[in-house]
């Protein structure tokens, strides 16, 4: 993997790609966030990216994302400035100016998003990210394993509207959030975690942006040679092909600011005869045979990947039809610990499973 310093407008064709794989499905629609990235770069100049040991220990570090329910985005898209706007009164808020932009995940929309608001306020930004992922609440983060509380938070919407929360606890952060994005349409802008930059050496997954950039260039580069990428991602990052199939039912709902459902997938080629659901909450969280057999659950990646052109599929993009291929990757690390999964692991989300890692599931199935 290739460590990136700069991202450049020409850049973003592969970050949107990868970040769409990384997302697990959710993360946002990474089209809308590179755009917003391409016109800010443009406007602009290039993004300067730092690795973590180049931030300064006293620096302000912010995370800015959105939130909501991706399916919203569908229909509500953003203005353009409600990111920016976030970070503004965060900053005012602290009395202070950040040092870098940070991404809370590595997943569509909110592995582009970051990277226009660090060309438009002229700030780098940081090669890492909370999760390694993407997951659907606030509290799902690294930097709550590190004790980094996510307040003073700022939320924003395309009407102008800003406010700040302080909460107890990160957990908290999540549920009060939560309500107010649902009552902003249903998603909104978001800047949190505000974290020194010790903080943010200790608590960050590192190296997020040139793994989702490397994934993005060789899903491109698979693509104008005709391969599927799935062979070339297995091989590279360690995955698994975990199923082929045609999506034949998707149930998707809106629901407390979250996409929630599953989706049936009937099997072909070597899985004919067999059926997968996938279970989400705005990302893939549970892939299960007919016989209640998972094959992958999280904090383990669980991916989509169009069978014919081997474009990732997001939650909201799946419908009735799609050939897919179902691909798997371990998690970081730092998800297996037990702290790690009390915040995302399968029981959290209500699923039955105890989990047990993608490789143990698919060598001893």
């Amino acid at each position: 993997m290739d460590r990136i310093t700069q991202i450049a407008r020409k850049d973003m064709i592969d970050i949107a790609l990868g970040g769409a794989f990384l997302g697990t499905g959710g993360g946002g629609d990474p089209y809308i966030g590179r755009l917003m990235a391409e016109q800010a770069i443009t406007a602009n100049r290039p993004v300067d990216v730092l690795a973590a040991d180049q931030i300064d220990d006293d620096s302000l570090i912010v995370p800015v994302a959105m939130m909501g329910a991706p399916t919203v985005m569908l229909e509500k898209l953003p203005r353009g400035d409600e990111a920016i706007a976030a970070l503004r009164a965060l900053e005012a808020f602290l009395g202070r100016k950040a040092s870098a932009i940070f991404c809370i995940e590595a997943g569509g929309l909110n592995s582009t998003i970051p990277i226009a608001v660090a060309a438009a306020a002229g700030l780098p930004i940081v090669d890492g990210d909370g999760m390694g992922r993407a997951f659907p609440e606030l509290q799902m983060v690294s930097m709550t394993m590190y004790d980094v509380h996510a307040c003073p938070m700022v939320m924003s919407d395309e009407k102008g509207n800003a406010l700040v929360l302080n909460t107890v606890d990160n957990l908290s952060t999540e549920k009060f959030a939560r309500v107010i994005t649902v009552e902003m349409g249903g998603a909104g802008m978001i800047a949190l975690y505000p974290m020194t930059g010790a903080e943010a050496k200790r608590a960050m997954l590192r190296d997020s942006l040139s793994l989702i950039a490397t994934i993005g260039r060789v899903i491109r580069s698979e693509q104008a040679a005709n391969r599927n990428p799935a062979d070339r991602l297995a091989a590279d990052l360690d995955g698994i092909r975990l199923f082929e199939g045609r999506v034949t039912d998707v149930e998707r709902r809106t629901e407390g600011g979250f996409a929630r459902g599953q989706a049936k997938i009937e099997g072909l080629n070597d899985d004919v005869d067999q059926t997968l659901t996938l279970k989400f909450q705005n990302e893939f969280l549970i892939a299960e045979t007919s016989d209640g057999r998972p094959l992958a659950m999280t904090p383990d990646l669980i991916c989509l990947l169009d069978l014919d052109t081997g474009q990732p599929i997001t939650t909201e993009q799946m419908a009735y039809g799609y050939r897919v291929i179902v691909f798997g990757l371990p998690c970081d690390p730092k998800w297996r610990s037990e702290h790690g999964l009390e915040l995302v692991g399968p029981q959290y989300f209500g699923y039955e499973h105890s989990y047990q890692p993608i490789e143990t599931l698919t060598t001893n199935p």
